[in-house]
């Protein structure tokens, strides 16, 4: 099992104030933040302080040379733009995002702020970036996953529920590009499993519910949930309904499997907010945006629930076992 220690230090309001002992003279440095997490989500703290963390190794010490100024939405879609307006109002030198709906909101806010993204699904397809290798505009970043780890998702639930014989993708239906962006894969690798894709659009807690006594209706039923902040924000419902259904399913953050989750695999956020450290660091020294590439993923991690499993009556092989980063007892 992997044990983390909770970086200390962060405040829970939105604004950091500067020390009045910062050096007279000195130019206080502002980031600007829009973040979809709930501000008091415990993945979301982790996750901030690895970049804080990053930021003060680089030499960014919170009241001493930089100000950092926060906003967060959650699930609540409708305060976006009215907080993208006012992270922009501040003026930061860099703005730090998180979720596709708040960088286009920031979008239409600022074309010259810099912008740095954090864990956010295929920039490219989700219109916010036309190309990874040079940006044109003014945001860059790290993208949280390729569309190709839904075969892998696919294949994990088969090697841990062996008896699967139909995959159920969850998924919020206003997202119509993920349906598109991680169909064609999945389609190629349930054909080769000979195993049954269908789809599942939810709106509320209900239809979740719903949807996953479906899927346990019968022997040989799975779950892949896409990643949504939906997803996130529902998860509690989601991973109690699985259980009571007795429904095998997998998730894209370590979050889910911590939470009572079967098993995840995905890129690990906190090194993907460590990266979008560096390169406000960058910023901030005066490279220029073009320079900075959007970044796939480089580091992956697997989560498995070994309580969740035992409840549903599942062996976890050893190949999985060997390959995990944090197994949860």
């Amino acid at each position: 099992m992997r044990r983390r220690e909770f970086i200390a230090g962060l405040t829970g309001a939105a604004a950091w104030p500067v020390a009045a002992w910062a050096q007279q003279g000195d130019r206080v440095r502002r980031i600007g933040g829009l973040m979809w997490f709930e501000e008091n989500d415990p993945g979301a703290r982790f996750s901030l302080s690895a970049f804080t963390q990053a930021l003060a190794d680089l030499g960014w010490t919170d009241g001493r040379n930089v100000r950092m100024d926060l906003r967060w939405y959650g699930d609540n879609t409708n305060r976006i733009r009215a907080l993208a307006k006012e992270v922009v109002g501040l003026q930061p030198d860099v703005i730090l995002v998180s979720g596709a709906a708040a960088a286009v909101a920031l979008q239409r806010e600022t074309q010259t702020i810099p912008i740095v993204l954090a864990g956010l699904l295929d920039p490219v397809a989700s219109g916010i970036v036309t190309q990874l290798a040079r940006p044109s505009g003014n945001i860059t970043g790290f993208a949280l996953h390729e569309p190709s780890i839904g075969g892998k998702w696919l294949e994990m639930l088969s090697e841990i529920a062996p008896g699967l014989k139909r995959a159920t993708i969850m998924m919020f239906n206003q997202d119509a590009f993920l349906a598109s962006a991680y169909m064609p894969i999945l389609e190629t690798v349930a054909r080769s499993l000979r195993i049954a894709l269908s789809t599942a659009p939810v709106h509320s807690d209900v239809e979740i519910e719903t949807a996953i006594i479906a899927v346990g209706r019968d022997p040989g039923g799975g779950l892949i949930v896409i990643p949504q902040l939906f997803m996130w924000t529902h998860r509690a419902p989601i991973i109690l309904a699985a259980a009571r259904n007795n429904v095998p399913a997998i998730y894209y953050l370590s979050g889910f499997a911590r939470d009572g989750g079967l098993l995840s695999y995905g890129s690990d956020l906190t090194d993907q907010f460590r990266g979008a450290a560096s390169y406000v660091d960058r910023i901030l020294r005066g490279t220029k945006l073009a320079e900075l590439p959007v970044q796939l993923p480089t580091k992956f991690e697997l989560a498995i629930n070994l309580k969740t499993a035992k409840a549903l009556g599942l062996t976890i092989p050893e190949t999985l076992l060997a390959t995990a980063d944090e197994v949860i007892q």
